[in-house]
């Protein structure tokens, strides 16, 4: 076997798989070498490995046999030295990527795989990146592989396309891993590019400061430089004059194709008090939401992050913690961490046991004194809505949803009855409660993210 028969296998491959899912894992998938009947096929990473050998093996295998090899069998590999081969640039990507070359005017050059940059072992000493955050190691799922491949668009070419970018999404979601994966992309690939990467925080501090203790070297840091990161722009709501200075020196970058990248808990139409010219800016490039990751990326995450820390976990441990822990990729990796230290501390191997454990103790201790008024409200509250809206006549679809929801959650948690559901919600017929929470029980059962939202309420309820 040859690569030509491996690109068409590929361009097979393109044609009948999902776009996304093509993009974050098939494409970037390496001919190695034909040993008798065996193909070798370098991947990036394990979740690559992991997904491609239960989703996609069979249909290799059988296309491998379309194409002359016969009785194949597949062994992946992460990380082959032949993984860093210049491949054909495919359809599936070019939306994400540059239509014309880079000249010796852009910041960085083409990477040497045009499907995937190149690792990142550290990044410039004065970017102040986290050198650990790089794409090699982003586990990649549903839930955010349009701000993977968007990220990688920008790491290309910055300043060409979606500019600015802005990440949105809950908290430890893996924005700001995403946005670091950048700089420290770019950093590597072009080490005279200024890149610079802050909080919103250090920002309006800095502005202050220069305010306060007359320093005139603010407006210099910030404007001249190549790409300028901005993590958690939430925190910039209600500092008009902050505002202000962000506006001017988010006009100076874009006007010389400076790259600027966002992130941020809430879109920019929803940061509260946000100026109308801001928000404007902010809607010029690409704006992303990272959703929280489904079942199967918990999984990859669990194993992932388990074999970093050389420990191998049974499939019954890892479902067990990916099913019960939903809320963001920070607790996850914290709860697999409890779970690791218990099991090193007494000298046994990490189970189902041990998960249900600590899992089910976490639990207990929480507080269990919740009022009806308070599922209301906090239900509206994780929808943006007010109480009054909720408990109002209201049937919009923005508003009946939230109140299905807190039906449900009237139900399950405190077991009310339906009258009593109807009262709390200023309902006068109780078969709109019972109607609220079969729809519900239905829906989350079909629903992912339903189930997410579901969760993420009761954590509020329960915190």
């Amino acid at each position: 076997m040859d690569e030509k028969i491996w690109q068409s296998v590929l361009g097979e491959l393109e044609l009948t798989v999902p776009s996304s899912m093509f993009v974050a894992f098939l494409s970037r998938v390496r001919f190695v070498r034909q040993d008798d009947n065996v193909i070798v096929l370098s991947v990036h990473n394990v979740f690559a490995k992991s997904q491609i050998e239960s989703r996609y093996k069979a249909q290799i295998i059988a296309l491998l046999e379309k194409n002359g090899i016969p009785n194949p069998t597949l062994r992946l590999e992460v990380g082959s030295s032949s993984h860093r081969r210049t491949v054909v640039n495919r359809e599936t990507t070019a939306s994400l990527q540059p239509k014309q070359p880079i000249t010796a005017d852009d910041l960085v050059p083409l990477a040497p795989t045009a499907a995937r940059p190149s690792s990142i072992t550290a990044a410039q000493p004065n970017t102040t990146l986290n050198p650990r955050y790089t794409f090699d190691n982003f586990i990649v799922g549903s839930s955010n592989d349009l701000a993977f491949n968007a990220c990688q668009a920008v790491a290309r070419t910055p300043g060409t396309k979606y500019n600015p970018l802005f990440l949105y999404g809950g908290v430890g979601l893996g924005k700001t891993h995403l946005i670091q994966a950048v700089g420290n992309y770019i950093a590597k690939a072009n080490p005279r590019a200024r890149v610079l990467y802050i909080s919103t925080e250090t920002f309006v501090k800095e502005f202050l400061d220069s305010i306060y203790l007359k320093k005139n070297n603010f407006s210099d840091k910030y404007r001249n430089v190549d790409v300028l990161i901005v993590d958690d722009m939430q925190f910039i709501a209600g500092k008009e004059k902050t505002q202000e200075e962000f506006f001017h020196t988010f006009n100076a970058l874009h006007q010389h194709n400076k790259q600027i990248i966002i992130s941020s808990d809430q879109p920019p139409h929803d940061i509260p008090t946000l100026t109308d010219r801001l928000r404007s800016r902010f809607a010029w490039g690409m704006a992303i939401d990272i959703q929280l990751p489904d079942f199967e990326t918990r999984c990859a995450i669990i194993k992932a992050k388990a074999n970093l820390a050389e420990v191998e976990l049974d499939g019954a441990t890892i479902d067990y913690i990916a099913s019960n822990i939903k809320t963001n990729v920070r607790e996850l990796e914290g709860t697999l961490n409890q779970i690791l230290a218990f099991s090193e501390m007494r000298g046994i191997t990490p189970d189902v046991s041990i998960a249900e454990g600590l899992i089910g103790s976490a639990r207990t201790t929480r507080p269990q004194h919740i009022t009806p008024k308070q599922i209301v409200e906090k239900t509206a509250r994780y929808f943006s809505i007010d109480y009054k809206e909720i408990t109002s006549a209201k049937r919009s679809r923005h508003i009946a949803m939230p109140r299905h929801i807190a039906m449900y959650l009237l139900r399950s948690e405190l077991h009310l009855s339906f009258p009593k559901i109807a009262q709390e919600l200023g309902r006068k017929d109780h078969t709109t409660a019972i109607h609220s929470v079969e729809k519900i029980e239905t829906a989350s059962k079909l629903d992912i993210a339903l189930r997410e939202q579901l969760s993420e309420i009761r954590d509020l309820l329960h915190n």
